[in-house]
């Protein structure tokens, strides 16, 4: 942990992305209202909204019934994940061609280590430049990104979202605490709506008392190190926490209105299940617990989840699921006498217990070649291992498991997350 003079740390945000990129696609949408839905109903919220609807108070979150209250001229497009994932590769490409990249951090944001001898604002200041001209000519001219730059990512980060859009920010180490004084303690990443009803019990209401306690007690009011880390952070020491493996593999689907009966339902969490399990095979990965969680109209959510032995086997996987299929099926049956009847809202399949396949005790019934679970077990090997290849050689669902449903969008199940960035190969055509 260091806490050096200067700026070290360049942090891009590409402003209002979705809304952007369908602005930039689109030109009968530039300079107007635009918000990015998971679906074509006012019975949704906005995922994106571009900045000529943010001047009428939408945002991240805004139902879009009363978005249209209060933009009557709003545009509401149904999200395209491809072209966000397309972009944002380019856009890499591009930004890689000014400064090395350390981190990317989401589908819009990514950090950068300054290189020594750039380590001074006239040099930051010429590289971030290069940066938005490159975009603005080699990508997009609607598409248009923020850089902020200090001594450490999170003040970077910080200074980023201090002007927007299109915004150039520095904080350095000699300005410190000054710039962060002026902003809401909810303007810090990681302190949300619970962390600053936390704060504000232990007597802390702004930056100043937050600037000015321990780092001892900024870990005890979190009730854990990141607390601490924060503390040193916003003071600008730089250093980066250890990485985290991933405890989670799994997709959701806000459903089409038109297909949300009973068997598009049940056709949508097998084909989820399919593309976890390619991602959980794409990380040498095995699972030991499998998630499934249905929202139903005018019933809520039903859920259950399931402990399995290890493994990424998707034949098993499915048989698992159809039991799960069963038991809701049943449930609904006590209170729903034709539960076909039903209206699927969403659909939502992830995978738990993950662990590498190489730290995972082998499957016994696999160990005697003759034995006949063991031959069938090789055989699912051997076609899930073809199904995969021709799926990474045409980028598409040419040979699948079941009846593949059909959506508006064009692709089944992947969404960009806010901290994973998914693979293009993970889109399969229609």
């Amino acid at each position: 942990m260091n806490k050096d003079s200067g700026i070290k740390w360049l942090f891009l945000d590409l402003n209002s992305y979705f809304a952007s990129v369908e602005q930039q696609e689109n030109p009968a949408l530039r300079g107007k209202p635009v918000a990015v839905v998971p679906a074509d109903t006012d019975y949704t919220c906005a995922i994106a909204a571009s900045y000529e609807a943010k001047a009428y108070g939408i945002k991240t979150g805004t139902m879009i019934g009363e978005a249209k209250k209060m933009c009557p001229n709003l545009h509401c497009v149904v999200a395209q994940h491809r072209p966000y994932v397309e972009y944002h590769n380019r856009i890499i490409e591009e930004v890689g061609k000014h400064i090395p990249i350390n981190k990317i951090c989401s589908i819009d944001e990514l950090s950068s280590r300054l290189p020594p001898s750039k380590r001074n604002i006239e040099s930051a200041q010429i590289i971030a430049t290069k940066i938005k001209t490159g975009i603005q000519q080699n990508i997009g001219s609607h598409i248009k990104c923020s850089i902020g730059v200090a001594p450490n990512s999170l003040l970077a980060k910080i200074a980023c979202d201090m002007k927007k859009p299109d915004g150039l920010t520095f904080i350095s180490q000699e300005d410190l605490p000054g710039p962060l004084l002026g902003l809401n303690l909810t303007d810090i990443p990681g302190i949300g709506f619970n962390m600053h009803k936390r704060l504000n019990k232990s007597g802390i209401y702004t930056m100043k008392d937050l600037w000015n306690t321990d780092p001892k007690h900024a870990r005890k009011i979190w009730n854990n190190v990141q607390g601490e880390r924060l503390w040193y952070w916003l003071h600008g020491y730089d250093f980066e926490p250890p990485e985290t493996k991933p405890s989670m593999i799994g997709h959701s689907r806000v459903l089409d209105p038109e297909k949300r009966d009973y068997n598009s339902a049940q056709h949508m969490a097998r084909q989820l299940l399919l593309k976890a399990v390619y991602r959980l095979h794409n990380h040498t990965l095995i699972a030991q617990h499998l998630y499934f969680s249905a929202h139903i109209k005018n019933v809520g959510r039903w859920n259950k989840g399931i402990n399995i032995y290890a493994t990424d086997n998707i034949f098993f996987l499915l048989e698992q699921l159809d039991d799960i299929w069963n038991m809701m099926r049943l449930d609904l049956h006590k209170n729903c006498s034709n539960i076909t009847m039903l209206k699927f809202k969403k659909i939502s399949i992830s995978l738990h217990g993950l662990t590498h396949k190489e730290d995972s005790t082998k499957d016994l019934f696999l160990h005697n070649i003759n034995d006949s679970s063991c031959k069938k077990a090789l055989r699912e090997q051997n076609l899930f291992a073809a199904m995969k290849k021709l799926q990474n050689k045409y980028k598409s669902d040419v040979v699948t498991l079941g009846l593949p449903p059909k959506t508006n969008s064009g692709d089944i199940g992947t969404k960009i997350a806010f901290s994973r960035v998914p693979d293009i190969e993970e889109f399969w055509s229609e």
